[in-house]
């Protein structure tokens, strides 16, 4: 413990003399508010203290004390379905407390329930030899998450004596005999944020994450264990992907940062996520999710740390075993707070102001995703995806943020504003976007579904990229210049683009398609170009073919809309296709190949 006297406040940055035995990284209690703020450097007896709360009538010769603990997050059942802020602070007992709207400052409470009962369950008998990252027993911590307690970094042992029945998080639930004598162990875990949680070994990865999103999962898989950026200008629809990628994704468990994004998109989060049902569980979404808020109207100094915090919980639900997704929205946000403490620091800047080691500390988030093999004797396998929105000023992605961002993540979803004015949702540009985890996601999807999925998707974006060189042409010369093979591929785009790319997150059967359907749709559009070209080959003109296929096109401009339960409307589309087209051929007078 330290304590020193307070020399001057500039914002959230508060400057202490006084600190000799006080550490970086330390957290301490500012004034006679006792505001909560972490040391982010050190010169002589000299401390500069980040605070994360308003500074407001804090003065010089108030006293500062360290508590001489790292920032760290408390880790035991209870946070499921919470929100909590930055530092995790849990928002709803917050307001409880303070009976206000706002975030009272010096406010203490702790991160997680300390009187309710958790049913606890033991793995393990007396005697078993324990190392970190084993499981001792389970919590059932909601009908989705079974919470499994693990023993701590660092600790080895023979296991004394475990308890069974119901405890609450700071009940002593076992006693290790370790070298050190016998230990006693509770549910809870410290575990401090700006550090890794240690593992046995990092994997590739090589399973996709299936958002139920068409281009996403189509054109631009992630993998579980991957890395995503999301960049786009204002009203793009950024926050609706992350939202789309948390409600849907094939992942046990969600943690969704709002960090420095308006008040009004947690609104969203808070209201939606309940009633929303999860197609793989039948339970609501918000039994796999953990919410952090730190919001434009909140502290800015918290934004930096709400990032870590969330990192952090999602490593410790990974090193349990399970799949788990992190949104952040948005990394720029969190990326203007560190410019902003390290403009009160002095500190020489880099591009547009942001602290010269903007990029290493961007490479440091996205690398503490990734698929693992965890601490313990039973060697299991859990994965952390990353994907976090980029709001560049003007969706200018040559900006630092975006850059240093794409340097570490293998996924691009580039959202267009001139598709978003043309109300195409997902608005991420098909010609600019890109995943470097296509090949073998889509070799993997292939195998599962014993198609050729990579030749599908390789035409596809084939097809795209011949109708944009097209519509040059067509806007210089007129679509009559065009042969007829090239205005059948540009309605056979047009139908990618319309009826598969484009989806809506309010329709309550469009909002999310399956691997299955998504392949039944694609094909169909793939086996009308199929069959046209292979009718007019056999001498139609293109002008029938588009008279005589009017029903069918319809009919896949429907399939989005046909449940998932009735995937054999879609399959029939393939038959139609073939009988339309010797329709075609016999009203020309030309004999098919049949």
């Amino acid at each position: 413990m330290s304590k020193g006297t307070i020399v001057s406040v500039s914002g959230p940055l508060v400057t202490a003399s006084g600190m000799e035995t006080a550490n970086i990284q330390d957290i301490c209690r500012v004034g006679e508010l006792g505001l909560i703020g972490e040391i982010i450097e050190m010169r002589g007896d000299v401390a500069s203290i980040q605070v994360y709360e308003e500074t407001s009538m804090v003065g010089p010769g108030e006293t500062v004390e360290t508590t001489g603990e790292a920032l760290s997050v408390e880790l035991a059942p209870g946070m499921i379905s919470q929100m909590f802020d930055g530092i995790q602070r849990p928002l709803d007992e917050f307001m409880e407390k303070t009976q206000s709207n706002y975030l009272e400052r010096g406010m203490t409470i702790a991160p997680l329930n300390r009187d309710k009962k958790w049913e606890f369950v033991p793995s393990v008998e007396v005697g078993t030899d324990l190392t970190e990252g084993d499981i001792v027993g389970t919590v059932q911590e909601t009908n989705v998450i079974e919470h499994r307690i693990m023993v701590p970094y660092g600790v080895k042992g023979k296991l004394k004596s475990i308890e069974t029945g119901s405890f609450t998080v700071t009940d002593t639930i076992y006693v290790l005999e370790t070298d050190q004598g016998d230990k006693e162990f509770t549910m809870i875990q410290k575990w401090p944020v700006r550090q890794g949680r240690p593992i046995a070994e990092k994997l590739n990865p090589v399973e996709p994450l299936i958002t139920g999103q068409r281009v996403i999962d189509t054109l631009f898989p992630v993998a579980k264990g991957g890395a995503a950026a999301v960049p786009g200008p204002f009203g793009a629809g950024k926050t609706v992907v992350q939202h789309q990628i948390a409600k849907w994704a094939d992942v046990d468990l969600v943690v969704y940062v709002g960090c420095g994004e308006r008040g009004n998109e947690m609104t969203d989060v808070i209201n939606e996520f309940p009633e929303l049902i999860d197609p793989n569980t039948g339970e609501s979404i918000m039994a796999r999710t953990v919410l952090i808020a730190n919001t434009s109207n909140m502290p800015v100094a918290a934004r930096e740390a709400s990032i870590y915090t969330g990192i952090t919980i999602a490593e410790y639900f990974r090193d349990m075993g399970y799949s788990v997704a992190i949104m952040a929205d948005s990394t720029s946000r969190w990326a203007e707070a560190l410019r902003e403490m390290s403009g009160r620091l002095e500190e020489m800047p880099g591009d547009e102001g942001y602290p010269a080691y903007l990029g290493s500390r961007i490479a440091e988030y996205y690398e503490r995703a990734g698929k693992v093999v965890s601490l313990g004797s039973t060697g299991r396998e859990g994965s952390i995806t990353a994907i976090g929105a980029v709001s560049p000023p003007g969706g200018d992605t040559s900006e630092p943020v975006t850059q240093n961002t794409l340097r570490v993540a293998k996924v691009f979803w580039g959202l267009d504003s001139s598709l978003a004015q043309r109300r195409h949702f997902p608005s991420i540009n098909w010609l600019n976007s890109y995943s470097l985890y296509s090949n073998d996601m889509n070799s993997f999807v292939g195998s599962k579904l014993n198609v050729d999925w990579s030749g599908m998707v390789t035409h596809t974006k084939s097809l795209l990229q011949d109708e944009s060189e097209l519509q040059e042409i067509v806007r210089l010369v007129g679509v009559e210049s065009l042969s007829e093979r090239d205005r059948l591929k540009l309605v056979t785009a047009r139908m990618v683009r319309e009826d598969y790319l484009q989806q809506n997150a309010f329709d309550d059967v469009d909002t999310y398609t399956s691997r299955n359907k998504q392949y039944e749709m694609l094909n169909a559009i793939l086996k009308y170009q199929q069959e046209a070209e292979k009718a007019m080959d056999l001498g139609a003109y293109y002008d029938e073919i588009i008279k005589g296929t009017e029903d069918v096109r319809e009919r896949i401009g429907r399939m989005k809309f046909v449940p998932e339960e009735e995937l054999s409307r879609i399959q029939e589309i393939n038959t139609q296709i073939e009988n339309d087209m010797k329709v075609v051929l016999e009203k020309g007078g030309v004999e098919s190949d049949a």
